[in-house]
């Protein structure tokens, strides 16, 4: 397929208020349908399907969504129980998720959500949510399991001459959504530098079973697909200009916790290295969730002994565009931008620099099980707690509160060479434990966790059987305020008659988190 590129500058005629039409949409049958925001959500009704583009605040619509909350609130407001059915890439910006919760405007919510407006309705029951891998979701869509997909709203930053799509600084679903669709709408974003253009590899060959074949992606570099999306004409039904900036991802510096952490495991990384697990110079493909102790493990690189090394990953953060910068990074694979504003400015003003060395990628060949089994992903993610023998929750505060989703954790933690799991080691103020005798639920079980890392010290759990990892976990990982209680407990479990492989004490397996309920922490002693 034919893939143009933009042109590098708009003339002053083209440029009408700060939005670009010729320069960015240059076919004839685009350009005759470009509406009003306000008029575009007019296609979407009450009970439809809706996916929309975005990944971490990356490529949400800027005009689109908030005319579709304004447009379900009115309709609210005169009586219409107006809801619609919202499926995404993962989160989108905190702005698109909070105005249409706010509206009471999304009866099911699917994959993945980071708002406290929509959480608390998801956990008061006022919205049925669907939390899944990342890597199932086209899958699913395209089996039918969420229904039919009524309409696609997704930013690009541009169309060419022969009608395809310049993808945005996210791609996730989009390919996707633009395939299942009923009716889509376009929202051409002309604030995404024009460089930004062939920093996308969009692959066309998956397929359902029966009739998959393997996926030629050996190294993160590899392009296996086309710069741009395919999109059929005909159910193009708008197209909204904008130039607006994504939203930024905030970002704090890395405390004291943040730092110690990391230091575990860049020791952990030069233990590989000396073992010849892991190559000296290079590791292994990389893969780390979103947050400041993920950023502090990939500052700690820069000062380590690493060059050329490569990421495999949902996301880019700032710290992964300064070790591109300072060439500890050779070269990083994702799906979207998840940046600060300054990282969005950093990257804005050296795109020329940036685009050769990043590529962009749907999510489901970014969180793809046979790609990261393949390249040997080291996979880095955050989670609330884990309990002695491994099993770790990624998602629900006290087993039934539904934080954040699962997103791709499980699909590089099941299939990684490495799989692990980095949190401090209190919450609340020292309250919460986030190691537990017995996790309430369970995202990853403990054949799949391999290493356990908070600021206390690092547990590797390879080839321990329960009984000598939960004596490693609780005395590498535990805060020492909880540590004798949670060693007596594995005390009196083992203890028991007919203890079995993996002792508890069934009465008293959640008493952190039952005292926490009661009393407003986990720490012993608290009803005396």
């Amino acid at each position: 397929m034919h893939a143009s590129t933009l042109s590098s500058a708009p003339s002053k005629a083209e440029t009408v208020a700060g939005v670009v039409s010729a320069g960015r949409i240059r076919n004839e049958s685009f350009r005759r349908k470009i509406v009003s925001a306000e008029e575009a959500v007019r296609h979407i009704r009450s009970g439809d399907t809706v996916a929309i583009s975005g990944f971490a605040s990356a490529g949400t619509p800027k005009r689109v969504t908030p005319a579709l909350a304004e447009h379900i609130r009115r309709a609210r407001a005169g009586g219409d129980d107006f809801t619609i059915n919202l499926l995404t890439g993962a989160s989108v910006s905190t702005e698109t998720e909070r105005l249409l919760a706010e509206a009471d405007g999304i009866a099911l919510r699917m994959p993945y959500q980071a708002e406290p407006t929509a959480r608390g309705r998801i956990n008061d029951g006022r919205m049925d949510y669907v939390d899944i891998h990342l890597s199932h979701v086209a899958q699913q869509v395209w089996e039918g399991y969420y229904g039919h997909v009524d309409v696609a709203v997704v930013e690009v930053s541009g169309i060419t001459e022969s009608g395809e799509l310049i993808p945005a600084t996210s791609v996730g679903n989009n390919k996707t959504w633009l395939d299942v669709a009923e009716k889509i709408v376009l929202e051409v974003n002309s604030w995404i530098p024009d460089a930004m253009s062939g920093v996308h590899d969009i692959y066309y060959g998956t397929a359902l079973p029966p009739h998959r074949t393997p996926i030629h992606l050996t190294d993160v570099e590899d392009r296996i697909g086309q710069q741009t999306f395919r999109v059929d004409p005909a159910r193009v039904v708008a197209v909204v200009e904008t130039d607006v900036s994504d939203s930024a991802n905030p970002l704090t510096a890395p405390d004291a916790t943040s730092q110690a952490i990391a230091g575990h495991v860049l020791d952990f990384f030069a233990h590989e290295v000396a073992a010849g697990r892991l190559p000296a110079d290079t590791l292994l493909p990389l893969q780390s969730g979103v947050g400041n102790v993920a950023n502090a493990v990939l500052a700690g690189l820069s000062s380590g002994p690493y060059r050329g090394l490569t990421c495999y990953s949902e996301v880019i953060q700032d710290g992964m565009l300064e070790l591109i910068a300072n060439g500890t990074v050779r070269y990083a694979s994702s799906t979207a931008l998840a940046l600060s504003e300054a990282g969005l400015d950093e990257f804005v003003r050296n795109i020329d620099f940036y685009r050769n060395h990043i590529v962009l990628r749907p999510q489901e060949i970014s969180n793809h099980p046979e790609i990261v089994r393949r390249l040997g992903i080291i996979a880095m993610n955050g989670m609330l707690e884990a309990d002695i023998y491994g099993n770790v929750n990624s998602t629900h505060v006290m087993g039934t509160r539904i934080m954040n989703g699962i997103g791709g954790s499980g699909d590089f933690t099941r299939n990684g060479y490495l799989s692990m799991f980095l949190s401090p080691s209190t919450a609340r103020n020292g309250a919460i434990s986030s190691i537990v005798p017995m996790v309430p639920h369970v995202d990853h079980t403990e054949h799949d966790v391999q290493v356990i890392v908070t600021e206390q010290g690092l547990a590797d759990v390879r080839g321990l059987s329960p009984r000598r990892r939960s004596r490693v976990v609780i005395e590498r990982c535990a805060h020492p305020d909880f540590r004798a209680e949670l060693h007596d407990y594995v005390d009196r479990a083992e203890a028991l008659p007919g203890a079995g492989q993996t002792p508890h004490l069934l009465d008293e397996a959640f008493s952190f988190h039952s005292r926490f309920q009661r009393t407003g922490t986990m720490r012993a002693g608290a009803e005396q």
